[in-house]
């Protein structure tokens, strides 16, 4: 590692990436420092039993020829080289509930999504078309999202509330339930979560849905050969724990090693509140540095991982969102020890090997952090191991065992074709992927208040700025938006744009 760098990059997770890859075929020169074994944040994957689980990425949306996030990924120059699998189009994600023995379909192609969704509710075509052409208004309105630098969404759009709006449409609760069903992805709050979100998020998986053969870690590889062919240079095992200000410009990083690294410019793409604490409460208003600090985070998740005895369990190659009923798509957060899990997203890992039959398959549900408070001072990762005790293996024994018992109403006989369980909690996504109190998508959206959560990419320190899930939108599409945010303030949006869409034209 040199002692200075044009832009040094705090952490490794997507945003850091494609923050690095694009400022570095800019011709800066680029350091990127991970504090944990793995690099590629959320995109980590790990395996049990020789078959791989996804951390975070069991999904991605938009891939296909002209769609927005192949554009980018084909400007970023990963496009090529990806391993994907296309889901079933005419149902990539199923909505089920325990009242209830159909499964309604989330199908590929806006006009294939109202005609197999017809075929459940034949009275409500003209609502779903009417559903379908306000998702793709809204999403017409952020110009990123469609790779243009011109256009701005107006205040009505993101006060809009996801609930209230997708009620609007019909009066048939069950297709309300249905249309909902999938906000596990942006972890749906009833009085709180913008339908731009809603919107955002559903409109790139309609377009087309694809999973990662062997995982999402691909994507981390490809990056990572991108940057280093611009001359990129990446360090693990480096955790920065301290940035040095000077006359309100970070002046360098300072790391848990001792070691310190110089720079001209520097983006953080590690939780906020940290970056913030890191750069020194002194150097920031006040009531700048509160806001964020008082940020609520998402929810959490407790994940199942499953390994199966060869051959026992067919793949099946689309997700599942599952209720315990209807009436709880918004409310399946706000559980008590007896009524959890009352929802969970179900979804297969997808291998080169293999066709008919799956090796693995992830089950995810609400967690709140206070579940596992009792062992917030414990850490553990793969690179610093340390036990938590019995208590807490005891205590997600429990939970494994209760989840499955909701798991296989759905599944009859799962149980039977499992080779070996594994789990983790608020406190793996905390300790791994490093968000605040291990939630999933960063802070919570809210359509009361949208100025509230608005996080600039750009710091009032001089040359610090922002990226990641935390800044603008989650998820794999929403991260490379804010990327190229971050970016467009260094080297200009219209400038970047001009480049992004040259390259894919």
């Amino acid at each position: 590692m040199k002692k200075h760098y044009d832009v040094v990059i705090i952490g490794s997770g997507l945003g850091g990436l494609v923050s690095a890859i694009i400022l570095a075929k800019e011709g800066y020169s680029v350091c990127v420092l991970e504090k944990n074994n793995q690099y590629g944040g959320n995109l980590q994957t790990f395996v049990r039993d020789r078959t791989i689980f996804d951390t975070g990425i069991h999904y991605i949306g938009g891939l296909d020829e002209g769609q927005n996030l192949h554009r980018y990924f084909q400007y970023i120059g990963i496009m090529g080289h990806l391993n994907l699998k296309k889901l079933d189009e005419n149902g990539f994600d199923m909505i089920s509930f325990d009242d209830d023995t159909t499964a309604y379909p989330h199908a590929q192609g806006f006009d294939n999504f109202v005609k197999q969704l017809s075929k459940y509710f034949p009275d409500e075509k003209e609502n779903l078309y009417n559903y379908c052409q306000k998702i793709k208004s809204v999403c017409s309105s952020f110009p990123l999202y469609n790779l243009e630098s011109e256009g701005r969404y107006d205040d009505e759009i993101v006060t809009l509330n996801a609930k209230d709006t997708i009620d609007a449409f019909t009066q048939n609760d069950k297709l309300k339930a249905v249309l909902a069903g999938s906000n596990f992805l942006y972890a749906g709050i009833a009085n709180k979560s913008p339908f731009y979100v809603h919107a955002l998020v559903v409109n790139s998986y309609i377009e087309s849905s694809w999973r990662c053969v062997n995982g999402g870690s691909q994507i981390t590889k490809q990056l990572l050969k991108q940057l280093k062919k611009y001359g990129g240079e990446f360090y693990k095992h480096k955790e920065v724990t301290k940035f040095e200000v000077e006359n309100q410009k970070v002046i360098s990083a300072r790391m848990k090693d001792e070691t310190e690294v110089s720079g001209n410019l520097f983006i953080s793409n590690i939780e906020p509140k940290t970056t913030l604490k890191m750069a020194g409460q002194e150097n920031f208003r006040k009531p700048f540095f509160n806001r964020i600090q008082n940020l609520e985070g998402v929810l959490s998740a407790f994940s199942l991982y499953i390994v199966f005895k060869p051959k026992t369990f067919k793949y099946i190659n689309h997700n599942f969102y599952h209720f315990k009923n209807s009436d709880e798509v918004w409310t399946a957060h706000e559980y008590d020890e007896n009524s959890w899990p009352k929802t969970y997203m179900a979804s297969m890992n997808v291998s080169a090997k293999e066709e008919e039959w799956a090796d693995g398959m992830t089950f995810l549900t609400y967690m709140k952090y206070d579940d596992v408070k009792a062992w917030e001072t414990t850490f553990n990762t793969t690179f610093d191991e340390n036990d938590r005790g019995e208590s807490y293996e005891d205590f997600k024994n429990k939970k494994a065992s209760k989840f499955l018992d909701e798991i296989e109403k759905k599944f009859p006989g799962i149980r039977d074709c499992i080779k070996s369980i594994h789990t983790s909690t608020p406190l793996s996504y905390r300790d791994y992927i490093g968000g605040d109190a291990g939630n999933m998508y960063g802070y919570v959206k809210d359509s009361n208040n949208p100025m509230k959560t608005l996080i600039p990419s750009k710091t009032k320190l001089e040359n610090l700025y922002l990226t990641g899930q935390s800044v603008n939108m989650h998820g794999v599409l929403g991260v490379t938006i804010g990327a190229v945010i971050t970016c467009s303030e260094i080297v200009g949006k219209e400038y970047l744009l001009e480049k992004i869409n040259k390259t894919t034209e």
